[in-house]
């Protein structure tokens, strides 16, 4: 850089071409050593216009960064981008940022190098450790929220930043976005790209120059990308809290801050635009965005895309040997396809919807006539085809054409027309199956005729086209559009003016038409929408109802039903996901949402049947219309029910008491086993869960559910190691250790004359993920608790019922028989059912405490319930199901472990199985924070899995018995799919 420019700053259009510095390697270490000593190793970083390179000891340890600047750029330009850095640590402490490092003396590790491309200012930075969120890793709503908030707080530091070193013009500045498009687009080699980034570009210029001059200006960083963004050290989740690279500083518009900073978001695994929201709202949370930013925001993003593909081949083409532009070329490409996906004002709508400045819909004006002559609103039938639909009961929602079959019994019943509704979102198009949700908003309505009819003109307009099967009209300042069969042919031409009541079209037959009502102008809309896009769709529309003489649709939609939920249910009774899909249908193993969102469930162990079974529908209502009571009253049903549950038990487990819960069971199982030898105390496994009463709680030991109980468990509670032969303190072979040890604890609680009264513990263990007791267990722990006049009591709430499908209950696996059994969850498919299974000597000593009784435990509906899911279970052969289906998701799930490092070991049996992830297979160091994104991920692919265990890093798999193999299989290729998008470096 001659000296007598150092004060000038660069003009990209005077320069254009800005090729990388070129310096070997050797030649950094050679600079870097006038500035720091001898013994430095340079490492060369790739950049777009400047040399970087890492700086380390001969230990390795990082020193700095060596930025030398493209020699276009002025020491002017370095100076207020150190000064800005300098500005930014000192606002924000706990925010790490790339300063410049300084001599004794406080100068700047500053110098003058020479290049091929003439002289440039080399610099020492500070090296952030943590490495950058580039790369095609997906980016989770915490981590799109945290750059968010990032970019916020730099905006806010630089607000009142000056200096004449950011009186530059760059071609990453959004203000000259349209002149470097026009003047690199050229370097676009495939004709049909060059066109679309030209054309985008256009459209995208022309919505922000609307506004253009009511953007406010400030300085900016402009290049807050996931190139420049750090993540924290040592944190799993890649969160950013660190800033580099102020290469780009610049005065521009303000909200390019956060164009830049979405932009970059684009092409990471499983990114479309809506997911950018969550960034949106954190910035506007700290930096709120005018009306006039809101509406640039997205045209900016789609400038800066192009920017990116016209500059990404012009480095290309003038600097060949720049291999970190080359290597961006498809990625680039990738982010101006994901930016131009859907039409601005959608984004736009949806930009304002998400900050809360979203335009208020207007009300559909009257017409002149109805659009159906002679069919009066009260003879149109409404349908609902929403998860609150009857029509969509047992499974009908995913039948092809439910809702010609919903409109076709609606024109059966008398009605003369049957319409769907605008805005609702509707489950007729809803697949069982599905990684991406599905379009289930409509933004007209479908009318379906029961005879003939005559469609006319609501209101004078213009017909803007008229064609066979189509029709579109001026209505007011809208358009309305009118899709009908082919072989009907509109009775108006192109072009004509029509007054009110004039004829548009005879239908001789029963007929589907869809009716549509958008603004003029607006973008071709979809018949239906996908419902995280709807907020940007439907402000182009209107409800057509009043043009067929019907009230609008309702669209109170109870966005606040989360926060009614915290302010009057107890805050402790937690719910999946920070923002939970509200789910108000189930069927078989599929969950759906209030937005037509199907949902693989896999964890439902609660519904072995599958959801909404039609069995126990038909059986639990007819009982209702007859007798509902408790179980002192004389009834058949609990006879028959006991009956039944006694003879799935080995003897001499004869005896039956039924309760509404598991925690209900163990605790009743406690007191049975305590009653009857008279001695307080029980021994309980570590790390394990038995129910929220009294007793079951004391006995509950996950740290998980109580991070107190082992300090706080009551002292008739003593415990023993948690027998996991994957995690525990005894692997693999070892584990046989196990079951010795809890003897001696026996022997020795004996001794000191507190011999326990009862043993419990999951015949299969839960907590851990479903990992199987190691062989022998029970068995000898068993015999030495009764050798010492203790009672057996197994704990079955969970793999009972034929989860493990080899063996209808779980304590079968280890050959015993218990004295006492305690079940639930499968009882009553849903319904509040549970009980404990004991001998008729050890159920007759509870008399000695008084008399059992439970009001609902037993009543002739859950005995009911109880005898139906029993009676469907062998009938539809579901343990038989767990057998095979479970047997091949856990191959399925196998085969994940050896492509997923990520993957320590694949626990349980059936269909009870746990995905245990770890970050060292041989540490086997949990992945706790893995495992919570995963699930969230696997959420956005249609599947509701949760973690467990004691340190939340294992998914827990226990789907309704009913699950087939193409759900198993969507399972293992949607959690394939979400842990490489994890780990993709």
């Amino acid at each position: 850089m001659p000296p007598h420019d150092e004060h000038r700053t660069i003009d990209f259009f005077a320069q254009e071409a800005l090729p990388v510095p070129q310096l070997s390697e050797t030649q950094a270490e050679h600079v870097a050593a006038r500035m720091v000593g001898e013994g430095v190793r340079a490492e060369a970083l790739g950049s777009q216009q400047d040399a970087n390179f890492l700086l380390s000891g001969d230990d390795g340890t990082a020193i700095g960064i060596l930025k030398i600047a493209n020699p276009a750029f002025g020491r002017t330009e370095i100076e207020a981008q150190d000064a800005a850095a300098d500005l930014i640590a000192a606002t924000h402490p706990d925010l790490r940022v790339a300063t410049v490092l300084r001599r004794a003396d406080g100068t700047p590790l500053h110098e003058t190098v020479d290049t091929e491309s003439g002289p440039a200012v080399a610099r020492l930075l500070r090296y952030l450790p943590g490495g950058s969120l580039s790369g095609p890793r997906h980016l989770s709503p915490s981590t799109v929220s945290a750059m968010g908030t990032v970019a916020a707080r730099v905006s806010t530091s630089l607000r009142d930043f000056r200096h004449p070193g950011i009186e530059r013009v760059l071609q990453w500045d959004p203000r000259h976005g349209d002149r470097v498009v026009d003047a690199l687009a050229r370097y676009i080699d495939e004709p049909e790209r060059r066109e679309g980034v030209l054309a985008a570009t256009a459209e995208a210029w022309a919505s922000v120059r609307r506004v253009a001059d009511r953007l406010p200006t400030q300085a900016v960083h402009l290049d807050l990308t996931d190139d420049n963004l750090i993540r924290t050290p040592g944190h799993r989740l890649p969160l950013p809290d660190g800033v580099i690279d102020f290469g780009d500083l610049t005065e521009t518009w303000a909200v390019g801050e956060l164009a830049v900073c979405l932009s970059s978001m684009l092409h990471h695994d499983g990114f479309e635009p809506h997911r950018v929201l969550p960034a949106v709202r954190a910035f506007h949370a700290v930096r709120p965005l005018s009306a006039e930013e809101a509406e640039a925001l997205w045209p900016l993003v789609v400038v800066r895309a192009a920017v990116l593909v016209a500059s990404g081949r012009q480095q290309a083409a003038v600097d060949e040997d720049n291999h970190y532009a080359r290597s961006a070329l498809e990625r680039e490409w990738a982010m101006f396809e994901q930016a131009t996906r859907l039409p601005l004002p959608v984004m736009t709508h949806l930009v304002k919807e998400a900050i809360g400045l979203a335009d208020t819909p207007a009300a559909t004006e009257a017409p002149s006539c109805p659009l159906l002559r002679d069919i009066a609103g009260a003879d149109i039938a409404l349908l609902d085809l929403s998860t609150d639909a009857d029509s969509m009961d047992r499974g009908a929602w995913c039948e092809p054409g439910i809702d010609d079959r919903v409109a076709a019994s609606a024109l059966a019943g008398g009605a003369a027309a049957a319409v769907t509704r605008y805005a609702r979102p509707s489950l007729a198009q809803t697949p069982p199956l599905s990684a991406d949700s599905p379009a289930a908003v409509p933004t007209g309505l479908d009318l379906w005729l029961a005879g003939p009819a005559v469609m006319q003109v609501p209101t004078e307009g213009q017909v803007l086209a008229a064609a066979p099967g189509h029709v579109t009209l001026t209505y007011g300042a809208r358009e309305l559009t009118l899709s009908f069969p082919d072989s009907v042919q509109p009775l108006v031409t192109t072009g004509s003016i029509v007054p009110a009541g004039v004829e548009l079209a005879r239908f001789t037959t029963d007929t589907r038409i869809h009716v549509a009502l958008a603004h003029a102008g607006a973008p071709a809309v979809p018949p239906r929408v996908r419902p995280e896009y709807a907020a940007g769709w439907l402000p182009l529309t209107a409800d057509p109802a009043p043009i067929l003489g019907l009230a609008a649709t309702d669209r109170g939609e109870n966005a606040d039903l989360l926060e009614r939920r915290d302010a009057v249910f107890a805050t402790v009774q937690g719910h999946y996901y920070a923002d939970p899909p509200r789910i108000e249908r189930g069927w078989r193993h599929h969950l759906l949402s209030t937005e037509g969102r199907s949902y693989l469930d896999i964890v439902n162990n609660v519904t072995p049947l599958g959801h909404a079974h039609p069995r126990v529908e038909q059986a639990v209502a007819r009982q209702l219309r007859r007798l509902n009571t408790n179980s002192r009253f004389h009834y058949a049903s609990v006879v028959e029910f006991t009956e039944r549950l006694a003879e799935l038990l080995p003897q001499p487990l004869d005896t039956v008491f039924l309760v509404n819960s598991g925690s209900e069971a163990v605790d009743l199982g406690i007191r049975l086993a305590i009653g009857a030898t008279g001695r307080p105390d029980v021994l309980a496994l570590r790390e394990a869960y038995h129910g929220w009463t009294y007793a079951s709680d004391a006995v509950s030991t996950s740290l998980q559910d109580n991070p107190n109980a082992l300090s706080t468990r009551p002292e008739w509670v003593h415990t023993a190691d948690a027998p996991n032969s994957y995690r525990g303190r005894h692997r693999g072979a070892d584990a046989v250790r196990y079951a010795p040890e809890a003897v001696a604890e026996i022997d020795r609680l004996a001794a000191s004359g507190r011999a326990p009264g009862a043993f419990l513990s999951e015949t299969y263990y839960g907590n851990a993920g479903g990992v199987a007791l190691p062989d022998g267990y029970l068995a000898q722990v068993y015999a030495a608790v009764r050798r010492h006049g203790g009672l057996a009591v197994a704990d079955e709430v969970q793999v009972g019922y034929g989860r493990l499908g080899h063996w209808f209950w779980g304590f079968e696996q280890q050959g015993v028989v218990p004295d006492i059994v305690c079940v639930a969850k499968a009882m009553g498919n849903g319904h509040p059912l549970g009980a404990v299974i004991t001998s008729k000597e050890v159920a007759e000593r509870y008399r000695d405490q008084g008399y059992f009784f439970s009001s609902t435990g037993g009543s002739p509906v859950s005995s009911i319930v109880g005898r139906t899911v029993l009676d469907t279970l062998r009938d539809e052969d579901l343990q038989g199901n767990a057998v095979r289906v479970g047997g091949h998701l856990k191959e399925r799930l196998e085969a994940l472990a050896a492509r997923h490092d990520l993957i320590g070991v694949v626990h349980g049996s059936g269909l009870y199985l746990g995905l245990e992830l770890v970050r060292d297979r041989v540490t086997l160091e949990p992945a706790t924070e893995e495992t919570a994104e995963l699930c969230e991920r696997m959420l956005d692919l249609g599947v509701i899995v949760q973690p467990t265990g004691d340190h939340l890093n294992i998914l827990k798999i226990k789907p309704p018995l009913c699950i087939d193999t193409a759900a198993a299989d969507f399972f293992a290729d949607m959690l394939d799919r979400a842990l490489a998008g994890l780990t993709r470096a």
